[in-house]
């Protein structure tokens, strides 16, 4: 079975290599990448950073309508025309009814001036109408009705304000969507970290595999001649014959995954197939020490969550507000005062004006709704509780998982440091126990031994750095802060709207 899984990898391997011979010929272009190149390739052209830059353009848009609402509006309507000829009932002065055969045409424009009052939830306008009619057949033919100006108001009484509570949730839904643009910008680092360590891994496995066979190769050759000599026993060459068979094995694995892990990375960057990468690995990390209070306190000023918070308390008051106004006495106020005018001319449709007003008063009293109301409003008491306590307990787990991420930072340049210490004495162990081997001194095993242990250094080396930049960036994100310039993270929004 393992013969059988053996040659699969071989011939994969070799299928891959085929592969990667022909895209070679074909100009494939290769891409030597740092780290902060790869992420600012995946700020600039990743799908996550092109869909934030589109949902940072709609929550502007819903922002701009929530302006525009608040400002006065200026209308435009009209009939042009009305065109009737049909039989119509109408009533004669004896107060019979007889059908008729009428022809007319009605034109009409009216311009309105309104605004809405967010103090009071009421609404202001200011009108101006002119109407003609056009009687076929009839003396005299054309009639003119003319309201130059009307003024008038609507305002609920006691009713809910929604103008109040736009007002207070929607700025605050603007600005949090210009934190959570940036903090997705800091997931897209995040992700890219991921992708970029994955495949240095990668490259860091094949470069192994590859050294791996090469020393192999050569030790079985020199257990071979060995064995013809009578030095060795047979075990130990059948040692060495299988540690080849092996690294030939991870090899191929290491070639598969290599290609694996570029495809991702690739795709995740908005690259082709004609594109390569090849990465550079960071051998430093910078040293920064962070403070848990000024860390917590940049947290607690930038992160969108702490604005969805807010939001969520505002949006439970409005929805108590709301239940409130529909369990009790509501009312409308309606005035309207203006001049109009008719006649068989326009001018004189404009010329003795008389006065015209209105006034109305609406109610809605709930006398028997079987405690509906009130049973509303109390879901919408209970409910505020609900996420008052959710967002107390949500604070303290946001203070609590910003302690442990400063704190598993903060050991992290010593990780790294350890790590590239433990890779260069276990480099350095290995080739003390190959020439050991070498001159008989010591049995395959031992060498098997110290070969392991090189190699599970090396990846642990690119672990440390791996979770170095995974918790820096994940702080980073936390407090939309860059550490390392000691600056707030910013962007310029206006060309986003580009």
């Amino acid at each position: 079975m393992n013969n059988m899984f053996r040659k699969i990898f071989i011939w994969m391997g070799l299928a891959l290599a085929i592969q990667v011979s022909a895209q070679s010929q074909s100009e494939v272009e290769v891409k030597t990448l740092t780290l902060p190149e790869v992420i600012d390739l995946a700020h600039e052209q990743s799908l996550m950073a092109l869909m934030s830059r589109h949902q940072f353009r709609s929550s502007y848009w819903e922002f701009r309508s929530h302006q525009a609402s608040t400002r006065p509006e200026l209308t435009l309507e009209g009939i042009l025309p009305s065109l009737n000829n049909s039989m119509e009932s109408v009533i004669q002065p004896d107060g019979t009814e007889e059908f008729v055969q009428r022809s007319n045409m009605k034109t009409s424009l009216e311009m309105q001036l309104s605004q809405n009052i967010a103090l009071t939830g009421g609404r202001i306008f200011a009108t101006s109408v002119l109407q003609r009619n056009d009687n076929f057949g009839q003396e005299p033919p054309t009639t003119y009705l003319a309201y130059p100006v009307s003024i008038g108001f609507t305002q609920p009484i006691n009713g809910y304000n929604v103008f109040k509570w736009d007002r207070k949730i929607e700025p605050l839904k603007f600005e949090q969507a210009k934190l959570q643009y940036l903090n997705t910008m800091e997931r897209v680092s995040q992700q890219s970290v991921r992708y970029f360590f994955d495949l240095a891994l990668a490259q860091i496995n094949l470069e192994v595999a590859e050294k791996n066979m090469a020393n192999s190769d050569t030790l079985y050759q020199i257990a071979t001649g060995r064995y013809q000599l009578g030095t060795i026993a047979e075990n130990e060459l059948l040692q060495m014959e299988l540690s080849r068979l092996n690294s030939e094995t991870s090899l191929n694995e290491s070639t598969i995954d290599l290609e694996l892990r570029k495809s991702r990375l690739r795709s995740f960057l908005g690259f082709n197939e004609k594109v390569s990468l090849q990465l550079i690995m960071p051998r430093e990390v910078p040293l920064i020490e962070m403070d848990f209070d000024r860390t917590l306190a940049e947290a607690k000023e930038n992160n969108p969550e702490i604005l969805n918070m807010q939001r969520q308390l505002l949006e439970a008051e409005q929805n108590v507000a709301e239940a409130r106004s529909r369990k009790g006495f509501r009312g409308d106020l309606f005035a309207q005062f203006g001049l109009s005018g008719n006649d068989f001319d326009l001018p004189g449709a404009y010329s003795n004006l008389e006065r015209q007003q209105r006034l109305e008063v609406g109610i809605q009293v709930p006398i028997l709704d079987w405690g509906m109301g009130k049973g509303q409003y109390r879901m919408a008491q209970s409910a505020e509780e609900v996420v008052k306590m959710d967002v107390s307990q949500t604070m303290i787990d946001f203070d609590e998982n910003i302690f442990l991420q400063v704190m598993q930072f903060n050991l992290q340049d010593d990780q790294v440091r350890i790590a590239s210490k433990a890779d260069s004495i276990a480099d350095l162990r290995y080739e003390v126990t190959k020439q050991r081997f070498l001159i008989g001194r010591i049995d395959v095993l031992d060498l098997n031994v110290a070969q392991e242990e090189k190699d599970r250094s090396r990846r642990d080396y690119v672990e440390s750095l791996r979770n170095f930049w995974n918790y820096y960036y994940d702080l980073r994100g936390l407090t939309l802060f860059d550490w390392q310039k000691g600056v707030k993270l910013s962007e310029d929004f206006d060309d986003l709207l580009d």
